[in-house]
């Protein structure tokens, strides 16, 4: 973030400010009815900016020359036509008053003339008046010109500066609240507030060394595995963020998959609900979910590693398909186990896999479904400790969570643009996604965890009902225990043996949830509603005849949550659409026989 320190005049607190490490702009201001006036300038190596309210073309060009000022910056009523009379090579800041969403429309006749905005509290005497305005009101802002935010800012502002969050947002303007008294700055109290903000936010997405976020998490795994994980975490952390993995990633997302799917109005559904409802469409990307865009990223991490042999589970058959496809495309070879209860029910996904090239061994252990085919893995993977496993959910021991997490964070980070372009705003103020082990969800909220104007909804499935037995509501019936790896919530028995899951979704029969969720449903920041078959059979019958979407029975859990929360006719929502229905037609034929 650029920092701008204003009202800097030709004395020993100045110049120490003007020295301080993280000061990126030097701010002298040449206005007579401030206090602040100056007549000269300090000899800096940082860009320096003459502030000017309604001053003559002339004498804004003498200062320029005679103090070698970099940028103009414009406080009073400057038109665009003045604005164009300046040579290219001067930076323009044009500031605004700002006290209502009103005030932010003339910025709109600057466009494309001024390199920043300056956005202060709006008063008669032109700034420095050492008050805040209401920094919500910018969220009514959709120019593309970047911003600087000024008025009022002081150390007792940090940390409500680090939760406001705008596209434009470039920086902070410093001014009257780092003084000892007029024209004399505190360099300490700047240098402080500096420190303040680059020290890192805790998030909800950090994890401590051992991999826990909070209570939950960690890498609970035979010593034999004990290499892998720590090898697989080491060539995340130093591969997946430069420069030549993004670029690969990035094209392979755009141009294999299909990205950015659309963010839908969907308008119908929005008039039964009252408010406005957008679905992330997940469902169109390449192999019909989200879980393709983890699998993308892993194989080039895998391939990376020299691994040649992959292996995976599956449930619904999303992931496995998904897993299957980018073998195919690296001509990696791949094993999918899946529970023999799920090949018989997602058959058409089994038939996808083999043509791609899988091979689909079967779970036939305990419930035979999701939670089987892991365990099935897991000894794969065990016994062949080379072969690289693709988890498909934010499941797993570290580092697998964060993983799976990171790849899928690109649904949010496209949700943020589209909101933006659509609403004007970067953020909606609800989020809802269902979540088994929980991918689409952790992709969905990833980019508003730390954004408490969000609210998350995590959609379980309660199958037959909650006290029924035959439930895969984990955040309500499940307590803390280890499960695949790590330590989360999972439904268990009084002997810590795991109880067997119910629900219609082969995605959503499993129980637990991952670690990322049970801590952010442990300590408020998501909220978990249960959904049983009925009523997500209900919300796919609704959706596929108001919108013309048949969902995948997962996203219609997601769907369903809007029958239980208040909404409110303001209210923006996007609901995560993580896949198709293609793959559950049997299902839907079967409980819809007059259709």
């Amino acid at each position: 973030m650029i920092i701008k320190v204003c009202g800097l005049t030709d004395n020993q607190s100045s110049m120490q400010v003007a020295n301080l490490n993280g000061v990126d702009y030097t701010g002298f201001i040449f206005y007579e009815g401030s206090k602040r006036f100056t007549e000269t300038t300090l000899a800096t190596a940082k860009q320096k900016v003459g502030v000017f309210v309604n001053a003559s073309l002339q004498y804004i060009k003498e200062q320029v020359i005679k103090y070698n000022l970099d940028v103009v910056q414009l406080h009073g009523n400057e038109s665009p036509e003045f604005i164009r009379q300046f040579p290219k090579n001067i930076k323009i800041i044009k500031a605004f008053g700002i006290a209502t969403e009103a005030d932010l429309e003339a910025t709109q006749l600057y466009e494309g003339l001024a390199d920043y905005f300056l956005f202060d509290t709006k008063s008669e005497s032109h700034g420095g008046t050492g008050t805040t305005f209401n920094w919500q009101i910018l969220d009514a802002y959709k120019g593309s010109t970047p911003f600087l935010l000024s008025g009022g800012i002081g150390l007792e502002s940090i940390e409500k500066l680090k939760q406001f969050t705008h596209p434009q947002l470039a920086g902070y303007d410093l001014n009257s609240r780092f003084e000892l008294s007029p024209k004399v700055k505190d360099p300490d109290r700047i240098a402080t507030f500096i420190k303040l903000l680059n020290m890192k936010t805790t998030s909800y997405l950090d994890t401590d060394p051992l991999g826990f976020y909070g209570e939950f998490g960690g890498a609970y795994v035979p010593e034999l595995l004990r290499p892998n994980v720590e090898e697989l975490d080491a060539a995340f952390n130093s591969y997946c963020f430069t420069e030549e993995f993004e670029s690969e990633f990035k094209q392979l997302l755009k141009d294999y998959v299909g990205r950015p799917t659309p963010l839908y109005l969907a308008g119908r559904l929005s008039d039964k609900y009252g408010a406005t409802i957008y679905l992330k469409r997940e469902d169109l990307c390449h192999t019909g979910a989200h879980k393709v865009n983890n699998t993308v990223g892993q194989i080039l991490l895998a391939k990376h590693m020299g691994k040649t042999n992959i292996i995976a589970e599956t449930g619904a058959g999303q992931h496995g398909v998904a897993t299957a496809t980018v073998c195919a495309l690296m001509g990696l070879n791949c094993i999918v186990y899946m529970g023999e209860k799920d090949i018989e029910r997602q058959a058409p996904n089994v038939q996808r896999m083999k043509m791609l090239g899988a091979e689909v061994r079967p779970a036939t252990s305990g419930s035979k479904t999701l939670k089987d085919a892991t365990n099935e893995a897991i000894r794969h993977w065990i016994n062949h400790p080379d072969s690289y496993y693709l988890i498909g959910s934010v499941v797993g021991p570290h580092p697998y969570p964060k993983i799976v997490a990171y790849f899928q964070s690109v649904i949010s980070k496209e949700i943020e643009k589209q909101l933006l372009e659509k609403t004007g705003k970067t953020y909606p103020d609800k989020v809802i996604a269902c979540v088994g082990g929980g991918s689409n969800a952790a992709g969905a909220f990833y980019q508003f965890y730390d954004n408490p104007k969000v609210e998350l909804v995590a959609v379980e499935a309660a199958g037959l009902g909650i006290d029924s037995g035959k439930s895969a509501a984990t955040s309500v019936l499940g307590t803390p225990g280890v499960l695949h790896g790590s330590l989360t919530l999972l439904m268990q028995d009084a002997d810590g043996q795991v109880t067997e899951p119910h629900s219609i979704s082969a995605g959503l029969d499993y129980p637990g949830i991952g670690p990322l969720h049970a801590h952010t449903i442990a300590t408020g920041r998501a909220v978990s509603i249960s959904v049983t078959d009925d009523e997500a059979l209900q919300a796919a019958l609704e959706l596929s005849q108001l919108e013309g979407i048949i969902p995948a029975l997962e996203s219609a859990h997601a769907l369903y949550a809007l029958t239980k929360l208040e909404l409110k006719k303001e209210d923006v929502i996007v609901v995560n659409l993580s896949g198709r229905g293609d793959k559950d037609m049997n299902t839907y034929l079967e409980k819809f026989p007059n259709l």
